[in-house]
C-alpha cells in the first residue's frame, strides 16, 4: 500500500507538531506493509525521491507566502504525478491551497484528511474560505481528529462528525536520541537541579506573555526551548520585567531538547487559545514521566492533561493560576512525582506511535475494501 501524504512544510526544512505527526506516520506504517512518501512545499525549490529515515519526501518550490499559506504553481504538477501512483492520500489541515490542488486534480482515490486544527486567528479570512472548506472536507473519505475534546467543541468538525474518526497523536521514545551524560551535567549546570520547561514555537497562541507574567511570582528557573515570530518581543518583556528566572534557548538540536525533558521538573504549556489543538510538547513530557501544566481550552490539551492526575489544569489568560500551579507543583516534589508516573501510564496506555499507527492503518484497509 502507498500512502502520500501532504502538507504544506516538512522535515528537515520545518520542525513543528503537524510534521512530528507525519514523520511517525511515515515511520511506524512500514511495518503494516505501507510505503510512505511526503510532498510539501520548499523555499529551496523542487526535489523528488529524497530519503528521509525509511520514507521518501518530495518537495514543490514555494512561490507565495501570504496568512500562514503557501502557495506553489508546480505544486499542482507535482501533486498530480504523486498522487497517480498512490493508494490513499493522506491530506494535513488546515492549509488552504491544498483543497484547491484537491479539486483541481480531480482526485479519485481514497481521502484521509488528518485534522489538525481549526483556523481560529484569521476569522476574516475564514468566511471567504468556508465555502471551499466545507466542500473540500464534504468531499473527502474520511476525517481523523486527535482527541474527542476537539470534536465537541469544533464547529467544523460537528458539521462532518458522521465522517470523522478520532485517533489520538502518538509518539515512538526510541526515535528520540540518547543523550550523553555529558549533555545531561552542561544543562544542569546552566539551569540548576530543578528548573520547569517550555517547548514549542513562540507563536502568539502559545500564552508566554502570560508565562512571564506568572514567572514575577513564580520565580523559579524557567527554560524557554524554542524560536518563533514573538521572540524579540517576550525577551524585550522579560526584561522590563527584570526576569533573571527565564531562560531563553532558541532552537536546539533534539539531543538537548531530550536532555531538557529528561531534567525538568515540570513541563508548563500555557497556550491560550484554540490553535492549540493538541500539544505535542505535552505528550512529549507525559513520554518522559514529568507532571504537566496546561489550559483548559476546550482541545487534546487537557485530553493528555487530566487535572489533578498528571499534572494542574489553570483557566487561559490567568497569570496568578499559573504561577500557583508551578509553585504547587515546586514545594510538593513526591506529589509532582507521582503525577508525572501517571502522566507516563497514561501516555503509555493511549498515546504511542504504534497505537496511531494501527488505528491510521485499519482506516486505510477499510477504505481500501
Amino acid at each position: 500500500m502507498k500512502v502520500l501524504h501532504f502538507f504544506k512544510t516538512y522535515y528537515p526544512e520545518t520542525m513543528g507538531g503537524i510534521e512530528q505527526v507525519i514523520f511517525q506516520l511515515a515511520e511506524g506504517g512500514a511495518r503494516h506493509g505501507i510505503h510512505s512518501e511526503v510532498l510539501s512545499l520548499s523555499k529551496n525549490g523542487a526535489s523528488r525521491n529524497v530519503p528521509l529515515e525509511g520514507h521518501l519526501t518530495h518537495t514543490s518550490r514555494l512561490d507565495l507566502h501570504v496568512a500562514s499559506t503557501g502557495f506553489s504553481v508546480s505544486a499542482f504538477k507535482d501533486f498530480a504525478e504523486l498522487a497517480k501512483e498512490a493508494d490513499i492520500i493522506n491530506y494535513h489541515f488546515p492549509w488552504p491551497f491544498m483543497d484547491v490542488v484537491h479539486f483541481v486534480s480531480r482526485i479519485r482515490k481514497p481521502t484521509v484528511v488528518s485534522y489538525h486544527s481549526d483556523i481560529v486567528k484569521q476569522k476574516t479570512l475564514l468566511k471567504l474560505y468556508q465555502p471551499l472548506m466545507h466542500g473540500f472536507l464534504g468531499s473527502v473519505d474520511r476525517i481523523i481528529a486527535s482527541s474527542p475534546k476537539y470534536i465537541e467543541s469544533s464547529p467544523t468538525l460537528q458539521r462532518f462528525k458522521d465522517k470523522v474518526t478520532v485517533i489520538p497523536i502518538g509518539l515512538d521514545k526510541n526515535t528520540y536520541p540518547d543523550v550523553p551524560s555529558e549533555k545531561l551535567s552542561y544543562w544542569k549546570a546552566q539551569l540548576g537541579e530543578r528548573f520547569f520547561l517550555f517547548v514549542g514555537a513562540l507563536r502568539y497562541y502559545k500564552g508566554l506573555d502570560y508565562l512571564l507574567e506568572a514567572a514575577c511570582k513564580a520565580r523559579f528557573p524557567i527554560a524557554i526551548l524554542g524560536q518563533g515570530p514573538m521572540e524579540a518581543e517576550l525577551k524585550a518583556k522579560a526584561m522590563k520585567l527584570g526576569l533573571t528566572n527565564i531562560h531563553f534557548l532558541g532552537g536546539l538540536p533534539d539531543v538537548d531538547k531530550t536532555a531538557l525533558l529528561m531534567l525538568c521538573c515540570g513541563l508548563v504549556f500555557p497556550s491560550h487559545l484554540r490553535s492549540e489543538a493538541f500539544g505535542i510538547s505535552l505528550l512529549e513530557a507525559a513520554m518522559f514521566g514529568k507532571p504537566l501544566i496546561s489550559c483548559e481550552i476546550g482541545t487534546g490539551t487537557t485530553y493528555i492533561n487530566i487535572a489533578g492526575e498528571t499534572g494542574l489544569v489553570v483557566p487561559p489568560r490567568d497569570p496568578d493560576a499559573l504561577a500557583q500551579a508551578m509553585i504547587t507543583l515546586w514545594e510538593n516534589p513526591e506529589e509532582s512525582s507521582a503525577m508525572g508516573r501517571r502522566a507516563a501510564l497514561r501516555f503509555e496506555q493511549v498515546f504511542t506511535a504504534e497505537r496511531m499507527v494501527d488505528s491510521y492503518a485499519k482506516v486505510y484497509r477499510s477504505l481500501l475494501s
